[in-house]
């Protein structure tokens, strides 16, 4: 007999949506946390849905494939992405928050909740099979969980490492180097900009490449296992001499008004900057600071010596250094369904990073689906997938059994993934401009939802699935 109370493993962003959705339908759910009795390599906090590498959800427009993804959880009022637009910081065109406010109201939010038990313990084991359970631990998951969930699947688990940026006061840098613009004029100027020479930039890179690297412990011998999306700056460093130009470090697109007579807007492809390294808000006050891009695992003192090279940082004072941390993800297309509950446990879902998906907003993706079934499946009702043109439902598809003929393949073995436009089926009537294109894709993906929302309210009852927040 299936207990009709759920079961939710880890209060990320993917659990804390899972089990938001699942009280809010009606079901008494157990959130499970081990923070902070037992902290991971990257966290800092007990507080739930803790951001440790960036503060980014992403490109906030819909017309991006981050954009969208944010927009259809707004239509199923997400409390991840509705809290981080509460909490949220100027960014240029993207959704930042506050981690720290943003974090602190989930806990405080789904600890209020009346149908949510909140447990702070280590979960040594999966639950039996009579539990319907959202595994939902994340990158880092617990060794000894670990080791369970490995010999359940019967199939090693994937990994790669993954690292953080470093933060820095904001009253410890010289605004007389450091100028505020957001590239190509885009929203209001969010983010401040440290400005190097060709001199400046070739021997930061020659010290990046040179700093000694912190030890990653049993696992040093696997460290060029990157993950390609989040590399350590001295990494792509080492990749060639114009690589950071080309990446982080890229100085197109930005106008520094104190420049004044020295060149017109006209000329400043010309006579920009060889480099310029990026600070964003990790706060509405600006008294923290994020190094954009700049994950690392240099020693920290490293960190301090080679950073303060950089032109207005000389002086900076560090709230916290980068760090690097090994992440664990399934090989979800051998195991899970595009309902993502597991082939061979369908009591049992999975949830978030720990399923391929990466960022933010895919976290939150996963957890709403995963505790929209989870609430059906405690109703004794079917589960449902998300339609196939809309992000979520094409991420979803991307990291399930839909995918299995990929991941049985090699040569492309499977990886996690962002949300892409890339995964969503074409239109049928090709678009060759690629901002129309996306635009389309837009318009269908939040068309398709309306309608598949209403189907999906009729499963409950009114008004308890997706509350939103005040």
């Amino acid at each position: 007999m299936i207990n009709k109370k759920v079961i939710v493993i880890g209060a990320g962003l993917a659990g804390s949506e899972a089990a938001w959705q699942i009280a809010n339908a009606g079901i008494p759910v157990e959130l499970i946390e081990m923070r902070p009795f037992h902290l991971t390599p990257a966290h800092h906090t007990g507080d739930f849905g803790e951001l440790v590498c960036s503060n980014s959800f992403g490109a906030l427009s819909p017309d991006r494939a981050a954009g969208l993804l944010q927009a259809e959880l707004r239509t199923f009022n997400s409390l991840i992405i509705n809290t981080a637009d509460k909490f949220s910081v100027p960014a240029g065109g993207a959704l930042a928050v506050d981690r720290s406010k943003f974090s602190k109201c989930l806990t405080e939010v789904l600890s209020s909740h009346p149908l949510i038990e909140i447990k702070k313990i280590e979960q040594l084991d999966l639950p039996g099979k009579e539990n319907i359970t959202v595994l939902a631990t994340g990158p880092l998951t617990s060794d000894e969980l670990g080791s369970k969930i490995k010999n359940f699947t019967g199939i090693d688990s994937c990994h790669f490492f993954d690292a953080a940026s470093p933060i820095i006061y904001g009253d410890t840098i010289d605004h007389k180097i450091v100028f505020k613009a957001s590239r190509y004029d885009k929203g209001d100027p969010a983010y401040l900009n440290c400005p190097m020479n060709e001199n400046e930039y070739i021997n930061f890179r020659n010290e990046l490449i040179e700093g000694n690297q912190a030890s990653l412990k049993d696992f040093e011998k696997e460290s060029a296992n990157f993950f390609e999306a989040c590399l350590p700056i001295e990494e792509i460093a080492r990749r060639g001499v114009e690589t950071m130009r080309f990446g982080p470090l890229k100085s197109i697109g930005l106008w520094n008004p104190e420049w004044g007579d020295l060149f017109d807007r006209e000329n400043r492809l010309k006579k920009r900057p060889h480099a310029i390294v990026q600070l964003r808000k990790e706060d509405l006050e600006g008294k923290l600071l994020n190094m954009v891009g700049f994950q690392t695992n240099l020693k920290w003192s490293e960190q301090k010596r080679i950073f303060r090279m950089i032109p207005g940082l000389e002086k900076a004072e560090f709230v916290r250094f980068g760090v690097m941390h090994r992440n664990t993800f399934l090989e979800s297309p051998k195991l899970l369904l595009p309902t993502l509950q597991f082939l061979k446990r369908d009591s049992l879902l999975a949830a978030g990073q720990i399923t391929g998906t990466e960022g933010y907003a895919a976290a939150a993706a996963g957890g709403l689906l995963a505790g929209i079934n989870a609430s059906l499946l405690a109703m004794n009702k079917s589960p449902v997938t998300f339609p196939k043109q809309s992000m979520i439902g094409s991420l979803m598809n991307f990291i399930s059994n839909k995918n299995i003929i990929m991941s049985n393949q090699k040569k492309n073995k499977f990886q996690p993934i962002p949300p892409s436009f890339g995964l969503v089926p074409e239109l049928n009537n090709k678009i060759k401009d690629k901002k129309i294109r996306y635009k389309a894709y837009q318009k269908r993906s939040l068309e398709v939802l309306q309608d598949f929302k209403e189907i999906l309210d009729s499963c409950f009852e009114k008004d308890q699935l997706g509350v939103r927040i005040n």
